[in-house]
C-alpha cells in the first residue's frame, strides 16, 4: 500500500521575513513568536509521521504545531519535536477528525533558518503502535525494561485503572520524550513541580542526624545594598536547620546604613557575629577575618548578595551522616534576577578533577572542613575575585575522591546585578586572570611540566600537558570493508593532517572485495610506511576486529578510529596523546562534526534512551554548551570509540572490548566503563576536533536480524551496568534521560 502524503503550503503569517534567494537562510524570525499557517494540507484523521528537515542558526530548536478543530488555538491541541540541525526529524502525530486551521511555529526567538523538507504520511494504526511502543521503551524512563510487544497492554491497563482513555494516555508519555525544557524559560513551571520537603520531614530528618556539626558561614560585607544584603541574611535565619554560626566581616563600609543594618540583625540573633575591620583590604582579607570568628567544624562560604536556600545546611549535615568522612561539600546552584525570579540553574557533575583546572564549576555552594581551610593558609591575597577557585584547588589537591560529595540539589541562589560575575564575567576581568594564576599555581605544585592558559570563553582555562620526552608510538586501527570512497578520504586526511609523527596506522580489511578498494589499499601501503593492512576476513564484529588490531599493533598507544573520521586541525592526534600519557587517565575522546559542523560526540552521558547517549548531539561548532563545557577538558564515564586513545596495557588490562555481547553497539561505552571500574579517569577534548561521518560505512539496523542484535545489546548493556547507566557521575540526575541537550529531566 502506497502511503498517503502531504507536502502542505507554508503561509507566513506572523514575525516572519523572508530572505534573497542568495542568503544562506531563506527565512528570518524577527521576533520571538514566528508563525506559519499551513495551506493544502487535506490530512485524514488518524495517525501520520511528521518529517520534518530545518537548517538554523540556533544552538537548538523546537518546532511546534498546533491544531485548532473549530475552538481556536490552544497548548491543548499543540505537539513539539526538538530539531536535528540539517537532519530529518520524525515524530508520530494523532490527528483528531475536524481539524480547520494548522499552525507552524519554527523558533522561539529571532533567528535565521530554511525549510528543505516537510510533510505528513498517513501511518496504518498497527505500524503507528509499533513505533509508539518502540519509543517508550527506548526513551521514556517509565517504560524501560519492558518489551515492545507488552507496553500496549500495559498502556491499557494502566488507562482503565485511570480511568482515562488508552491512546490520550500513550500520547502523554510519548510527548513527554520529547519535551525539551531550557533551563530559562521553562524552569519556574518544572521547579514548581519538584516536591518541596515540609517542616514535618525537616523535624523528622533533623533528629534522626547523629552527628550535628556547627557550620559556620563566612560573609565578607562591603558597601553592600542594604536590601540586598537583608534578604542575604534572611536566607541564613531561615535556616532548617539550626546548628549554624553567621561570621560576619565587614571589610570598613562606608555606607552607614550597611552598618546599621548589621548591628541590628547581631542583636537579634546570637548565632551571628559581626567584626568591622578598621581597614579596607579586599575580599580575601575580609574573608580571612571572617574565619578567624568560626568556631564550627565546617565552614561555609556566602557572597552578600546571595541567598541560601532554607534546606541548604541540613541538607549538608544530612549527606554528612552516610559520608562522615566528607571534607569538601558542594551543591547546586541558580541565579536570582533582579524581581528575585530564579532562572539558570547549574546541574553540577560529582567531584570532575579536569573540570576544576577548566573553570570553577564548584562554586556555590562551598562547605569545607574548617581545619583543612586553615591548614591551606586560608584565603589567599592577590587572588581576588578567582580567590575560591584558588581555595578549592589547594584543599581538593589534599583530599581523596571520597572526601568531597556533590549533593545535585539547588541550595543556593547567585545574584545577578550590575557588576556581578554571576551576571557576566566581563564585569569582573581580573578575576579571570587571577583564576590563571591559581590554576597554574596548582600545576606548578604538582604538575610542574603542565602549563594553563585562557581558554576560548572568559573565565575557562586550557591545561597544555606534557609529552614524555621519548614519544610514544601509537597504533592506529581503522576496520573497513570496501567503501574506497569513505576509506581513503580518512586514511589520506590522517595521513596528511596529523603533526603527530610517531604513529602506524592500521587498515583492519573486514574481507574488501571491492576492487578499487583493495587497489587503494595496496597503494597507500606502498607510499606511507606507517601504513599496514591486517586482513580479517569473518562476519563484522567490531569488538573483534579491533581486538585482533590490538595483537597486532607496535605502539603503547591504541587509537580506536572509524574509518568514517576525518581530521579537522593536524594537532588532534597530539592533543590525545598528551592526555592519555596521564597515568590517571584512561580513554580520551575527542571533538567530532557532522559535515555540517553540528557536534556529532562531545563525550557520551549515560543513561540517555536507556543505555547511553552523546553530550550537546546537533549543537553547533561554535555553540558554548552546558555552562561552557563544549569547550573545555573534562572527565567524563565514557567516550566514543569513533575515535578513541588508551594505552595498550590499559586495554589489555580490561580484557579489550567484548566481541562476545557486543559486536556492533555499546562496546565503547562497556568497554570505558570497564577502564573506570579499573581505577583510570575517562577524557574527553575540544582541543582534537574531527568530522564524523556516522555509521556512513555499517548502515542502519534496518531488518529484522540488526534489530534482534541491537536489542541484544542493550539488554545485555541494562543487565551488566544498570547502575552505573541511571547513575552517571558525570552528569546529574536533574538532567534529561531523553534528550542528548542537558535540558531538565
Amino acid at each position: 500500500m502506497k502511503p498517503f502524503v502531504v507536502t502542505p503550503r507554508l503561509i507566513a503569517i506572523n514575525q516572519l521575513a523572508a530572505l534573497p534567494k542568495e542568503e544562506t537562510f531563506a527565512w528570518r524570525a524577527v521576533g520571538d513568536d514566528p508563525q506559519f499557517a499551513l495551506r493544502n494540507a487535506l490530512l485524514l484523521p488518524g495517525w501520520h509521521m511528521l518529517e520534518v528537515e530545518m537548517k538554523h542558526d540556533q544552538e537548538c530548536a523546537v518546532l511546534k504545531l498546533y491544531f485548532d478543530t473549530g475552538e481556536g488555538i490552544s497548548e491543548a491541541q499543540r505537539v513539539a519535536m526538538p530539531l536535528k540541525n540539517g537532519r530529518i526529524t520524525k515524530r508520530l502525530v494523532y490527528l483528531p477528525g475536524g481539524i480547520k486551521h494548522i499552525r507552524f511555529d519554527p523558533l522561539e526567538s529571532e533567528g535565521c533558518f530554511s525549510i528543505r523538507h516537510f510533510r505528513f504520511v498517513w501511518l496504518t494504526p498497527w505500524f503507528a503502535h509499533d513505533r509508539l511502543a518502540q519509543r517508550l521503551v527506548n526513551m521514556h524512563f517509565q517504560w524501560r525494561g519492558y518489551t515492545k510487544q507488552s507496553v500496549l497492554p500495559a498502556l491499557k491497563a494502566l488507562a482503565a485503572e485511570k480511568q482515562v482513555k488508552w491512546r490520550e494516555l500513550a500520547l502523554q508519555h510519548y510527548e513527554a520524550t520529547f519535551e525539551s525544557f531550557d533551563t530559562g524559560s521553562n524552569y519556574t513551571d518544572w521547579l514548581a513541580r519538584q516536591p518541596e520537603l515540609t517542616t514535618e520531614q525537616a523535624t523528622a530528618c533533623l533528629s534522626s542526624f547523629e552527628c550535628q556539626p556547627t557550620v559556620s558561614i563566612l560573609l565578607p560585607v562591603y558597601n553592600s545594598d542594604p536590601g540586598y544584603l537583608a534578604a542575604c541574611l534572611d536566607s541564613v535565619l531561615a535556616q532548617r536547620y539550626p546548628h549554624w554560626q553567621l561570621c560576619i566581616a565587614d571589610d570598613a563600609s562606608q555606607d552607614e546604613a550597611v552598618k546599621a543594618l548589621l548591628d541590628r540583625y547581631a542583636a537579634a540573633d546570637t548565632r551571628i557575629v559581626v567584626t568591622y575591620r578598621e581597614q579596607n583590604g579586599n575580599i580575601c582579607a575580609a574573608s580571612n577575618t571572617a574565619l578567624e570568628s568560626a568556631v564550627g567544624e565546617f565552614v561555609a562560604l556566602l557572597d552578600h548578595d546571595d541567598c541560601l536556600s532554607p534546606d541548604a545546611l541540613l541538607e549538608v549535615v544530612h549527606a554528612l551522616q552516610t559520608a562522615p568522612q566528607a571534607k569538601l561539600i558542594y551543591s547546586d546552584e541558580d541565579k536570582l534576577n533582579s524581581f528575585g525570579e530564579r532562572y539558570e540553574p547549574h546541574y553540577k557533575p560529582d567531584w570532575n578533577p579536569d573540570l576544576l583546572l577548566a573553570q570553577n564549576y564548584i562554586s556555590h555552594l562551598t562547605v569545607l572542613n574548617a581545619q583543612l581551610v586553615r591548614t591551606v593558609g586560608g584565603f589567599r591575597e592577590g587572588y581576588e575575585g578567582s580567590q575560591d577557585h584558588d581555595l578549592l584547588l589547594r584543599t581538593t589537591a589534599a583530599l581523596a575522591p571520597e572526601h568531597i560529595v556533590h549533593i545535585p540539589k539547588v541550595l543556593y541562589h547567585w545574584r545577578a546585578i550590575e557588576g556581578s560575575t554571576a551576571l557576566s564575567h566581563q564585569h569582573k576581568s581580573y578575576s579571570q586572570d587571577n583564576g590563571l594564576k591559581a590554576v597554574n599555581d596548582y600545576l606548578a605544585q604538582h604538575f610542574p611540566d603542565a602549563k594553563a592558559s585562557l581558554g576560548h570563553i572568559p573565565n575557562t582555562y586550557r591545561v597544555c600537558w606534557p609529552l614524555p620526552e621519548s614519544r610514544p608510538l601509537v597504533s592506529l586501527l581503522v576496520p573497513t570493508r570496501d567503501r574506497v570512497e569513505i576509506l581513503q578520504p580518512c586514511i589520506d586526511a590522517i595521513l596528511a593532517r596529523t603533526d603527530y609523527q610517531q604513529f602506524e596506522l592500521l587498515i583492519l580489511d573486514n574481507g574488501s572485495r571491492c576492487p578499487a578498494t583493495l587497489a587503494y589499499m595496496k597503494e597507500v601501503q606502498a607510499r606511507d610506511s606507517r601504513v599496514r593492512v591486517v586482513e580479517w576476513d569473518q562476519p563484522f564484529n567490531y569488538s573483534a576486529i579491533n581486538n585482533v588490531g590490538v595483537r597486532h599493533a607496535k605502539g603503547e598507544i591504541i587509537g580506536l578510529i572509524n574509518n568514517d573520521i576525518e581530521p579537522i586541525n593536524s594537532g588532534w592526534l597530539t592533543e590525545m596523546v598528551r592526555h592519555v600519557c596521564r597515568e590517571s587517565v584512561g580513554c580520551v575522546g575527542a571533538k567530532l562534526y557532522y559535515p555540517d559542523d553540528t557536534v556529532q560526540h562531545a563525550g557520551v552521558i549515560l543513561g540517555i534512551g536507556g543505555v547511553a547517549g552523546h553530550a550537546h548531539k546537533y549543537f553547533s561548532r561554535h555553540a558554548y554548551g552546558y555552562f561552557s563545557r563544549l569547550h573545555l577538558a573534562h572527565g567524563l564515564s565514557a567516550v566514543t570509540g569513533a575515535c578513541l586513545l588508551v594505552r595498550k596495557n590499559v586495554y589489555e588490562q580490561v580484557g579489550g572490548l567484548n566481541e562476545t555481547h557486543l559486536a556492533v553497539a555499546f562496546n565503547d561505552v562497556d568497554f570505558c566503563l570497564k577502564v573506570r571500574e579499573a581505577g583510570y579517569r575517562n577524557m574527553w577534548t575540544p582541543y582534537a576536533e574531527l568530522y564524523h561521518h556516522e555509521s556512513v560505512s555499517r548502515g542502519a539496523d534496518d531488518n529484522e536480524e540488526k534489530r534482534a542484535r541491537a536489542a541484544a545489546e542493550v539488554h545485555y548493556m541494562r543487565a551488566t551496568w544498570a547502575e552505573q547507566l541511571d547513575n552517571d557521575p558525570a552528569y546529574n540526575p536533574n538532567l534529561t534521560l531523553t534528550h542528548e541537550d542537558f535540558s531538565l529531566r
